[in-house]
């Protein structure tokens, strides 16, 4: 299938003319021949010097066929031992890179890492990137910023949007299940950043827009019918996750930021992430993102029981959590930067009497994400991680994130709005 881009774009019920940077989206099975083709056509004929960046398994998947459809074209080929998107990752591109005289096109055949590692050298060059995904692993392909991890530190990175996806469905199918199990969790976890967008919507009245959450819960309802198919190999349900994986990149472009995507369930994957916290751990993103989903739709519905007795009290105030943050992050550096994106308090958005007033609301919301034994099913079915221990942890780091991660982003979440309650420290643990 072709993915209509004109179909995300223009004025919206929600009041925002919607753009999107990525000019064509092309998802079907014998894509990749296709690409001599487009390449030959307006817009993208005007690039003649182009160069492609993958790893030794992912040339073998696609690569080998992109150099010999292309010409021949210069291949960077990176060792996918320890490749991580980081300060590492990009100066080993960039060392392949800066001997090759001309450069007006880069080309990413891979799946996460190898697109961030692109998208931030093709930014530096100030050069377009096209697309080639070859797992359906991620939701990030068409996202703006690469998510690195900058010695240690968990950013979000200024980077290109590839102009061109050319994702051959057969291509993805023949992909390590691990990998679709971790593009599964990716995509799963929209169930609760949709939550807290929603929740944050009725609280403080943040922009939301209606279109795109429908857009997701329709990508997530294909991918629940979709499970038994990607157990299968069966082709069509992985275009249905891979296109659910790509709009959801394209409901970021919509709204210029991460919103309906990102959630207290990527807070948590991110707070793992962090080489200045934790070990690096041997996981996906989407793998550790499946997990913060079942963590927090744990202690989400564990709150929604306190809600229901109507037993509870209400702070009337929030402070930031200075000690917590200064006790955790240790790197002077990186603490000053987390108390910087927490000042000023995003809490002080929130009336105590409103969000008192709203729960009958915030109950119908939470009551919307699977609960977490439902996810842990779902996860199964591709064989997925789906515990803390699966990817290295001990059960008491579900407390320690609850409490720290909400702070690593300026983003208002529920599992920070919890800290209002007076239940808070029982639903957890």
């Amino acid at each position: 299938m072709k993915i209509n881009i004109k179909e995300f774009t223009g004025n919206c019920s929600c009041g925002r003319d919607h753009q999107l940077v990525v000019d064509d989206v092309i998802l079907e099975e014998g894509a990749l021949k296709k690409l001599p083709e487009i390449l030959n056509k307006e817009p993208y004929d005007q690039y003649k010097h182009l160069v492609m960046v993958c790893d030794d398994n992912t040339y073998e998947a696609a690569g080998k066929e992109v150099e010999k459809l292309l010409g021949g074209i210069p291949v960077i080929k990176l060792d996918p031992e320890n490749l991580h998107a980081n300060e590492i990752g990009v100066a080993k591109v960039k060392e392949q890179l800066d001997p090759i005289k001309e450069v007006d096109c880069m080309i990413a055949v891979g799946s996460g890492t190898i697109h961030d590692l692109t998208r931030y050298n093709a930014y530096e060059r100030k050069i377009p990137f096209i697309s080639v995904p070859t797992a359906a692993s991620v939701d990030g392909y068409v996202s703006t910023v690469a998510a690195m991890s900058w010695y240690g530190f968990k950013k979000s990175m200024i980077a290109e949007s590839p102009i061109l996806v050319v994702a051959d469905s057969r291509i993805i199918t023949d992909a390590p299940m691990r990998l679709t199990a971790s593009g599964v969790g990716d995509l799963l976890g929209k169930y609760t950043a949709l939550a807290d967008w929603k929740i944050t919507n009725i609280l403080d009245g943040e922009y939301i827009c209606d279109r795109i959450c429908e857009m997701e819960y329709d990508a997530l309802d294909k991918l629940k019918e979709s499970l038994d198919g990607l157990s299968n190999r069966d082709i069509n349900a992985y275009e249905e996750l891979m296109y659910g994986l790509l709009l959801s990149g394209l409901a970021m472009q919509m709204t210029g930021h991460s919103r309906p995507a990102s959630g207290a369930e990527h807070h948590m994957a991110h707070f793992w992430e962090m080489a200045v916290i934790n070990d690096e751990i041997d996981a996906y993103h989407g793998e550790k993102v499946g997990v913060g989903l079942i963590q927090v739709s744990d202690i989400y519905h564990e709150a929604v029981k306190y809600l229901k007795e109507g037993n509870f009290k209400v702070k009337d105030h929030v402070d930031i959590e200075t000690d917590l943050i200064e006790k955790t992050f240790t790197n002077k550096e990186l603490c000053e930067s987390i108390k910087k994106t927490n000042d000023p308090n995003l809490l002080d958005l929130i009336d105590p009497k409103v969000l008192r007033e709203k729960t009958e609301e915030i109950i119908r919301i939470i009551e919307e994400i699977p609960k977490a034994d439902e996810i842990v099913a779902m996860l199964e079915k591709v064989h997925g991680v789906k515990s803390l221990e699966d990817i290295g942890f001990t059960p008491d780091m579900k407390e320690k994130t609850a409490r720290v991660a909400p702070y690593i982003r300026d983003r208002i979440t529920f599992m920070r709005i919890l800290k209002f309650y007076d239940f808070y420290d029982d639903v957890i643990k």
